[in-house]
């Protein structure tokens, strides 16, 4: 995971300039050490199903990574990667797309949280009415940092899923807000929570949101769709969690299947220019991680 993101609110509907500044969450180590798991396989079998010196692999795990296109080739059929994918990640060239003309505001909130960063979002149907928040931070002193001025009203919170630096700042938020219930999980576990299932929509002012069912990360996993409801044919943004990152996933803690056939399935089920908003690194297209991401093949 790489270090030296930016710590500050971005309010902007120009996700070009976002992708721009904001680094990738994982490096091609990263990649591999998530592949490797998800495949079952130890550096020792990896190395040798892919015919790559294991020397070269564990430099790569750690973070130095050298490895030609041709080793990276070999390294994608063997773990089942996307190659084209795996080798711009591994050249320091994966493409990050430009995603203006969204219909509404959004803010990207990016927090501290322990080495890394982790996000959560704002999406604002007018310029003056209330917004909608997407994770909460690690805790209310985060959340409160970075909350955009221009934002005094929510009208409902919603969590991709529970865990410390997603749902740490809920209390704040909910109470900060008068917030009755976040939208989360079903299934998951949170005082007041308003479950949300696969498909289920909720329409708030000029913005609809569709929950995806995501487990793989964790048990409890939604994704969320969010669209206008003024302008049928405007770019939508899907709120993704830990599910996918820019040139990567989340790791497969719960279910290693589950997650890559919901990442295929979410990415393909929204239109290929709609804004993907992680949990962590720089924002992305659906269109653009289907093409490029290495966990789709």
């Amino acid at each position: 995971m790489r270090t030296g993101y930016i710590f500050t609110a971005v309010a902007t509907t120009n996700m070009a300039v976002d992708s721009q500044r904001i680094a990738l969450e994982d490096e091609l180590g990263d990649v591999l050490e998530k592949a490797m798991n998800c495949a079952g396989l130890t550096p020792e079998a990896l190395a040798e199903r892919s015919g790559v010196a294991v020397s070269r692999i564990l430099d790569a795990i750690d973070y130095r990574p050298e490895l030609g296109a041709a080793e990276c080739s070999r390294l994608a059929a063997a773990l089942g990667l996307n190659e084209v994918g795996l080798c711009a990640l591994a050249s320091g060239k994966y493409p990050l797309p430009g995603a203006d003309g969204l219909p509404f505001q959004l803010w990207p909130l990016r927090m501290a949280h322990g080495i890394g960063v982790v996000n959560a979002y704002v999406v604002q149907g007018g310029p003056a009415g209330p917004g909608l928040l997407f994770d909460t931070g690690p805790g209310a002193g985060a959340l409160e940092g970075v909350w955009p001025r221009q934002v005094p009203v929510i009208d409902a919170i919603f969590v991709t899923h529970i865990e410390a630096e997603h749902a740490g700042g809920l209390p704040w938020a909910a109470e900060r807000f008068r917030v009755g219930g976040a939208r989360i999980p079903a299934g998951a576990c949170v005082a007041h929570g308003l479950p949300m299932g696969e498909g289920e929509t909720v329409a708030l002012g000029d913005l609809a949101v569709t929950a995806f069912r995501t487990p793989g990360h964790c048990a409890m996993h939604n994704c969320y769709h969010v669209r206008s409801t003024q302008v049928a044919s405007a770019r939508s943004l899907l709120v993704s969690g830990d599910l996918v990152f820019a040139g990567s996933a989340g790791g497969p803690y719960h279910c290693k299947r589950q997650l890559r056939e919901h990442l295929r399935r979410v990415l393909a089920a929204v239109p290929e220019d709609t804004v993907v908003a992680p949990g962590h690194g720089p924002m992305t297209t659906a269109g653009n991680e289907l093409r490029f991401n290495p966990f789709v093949s």
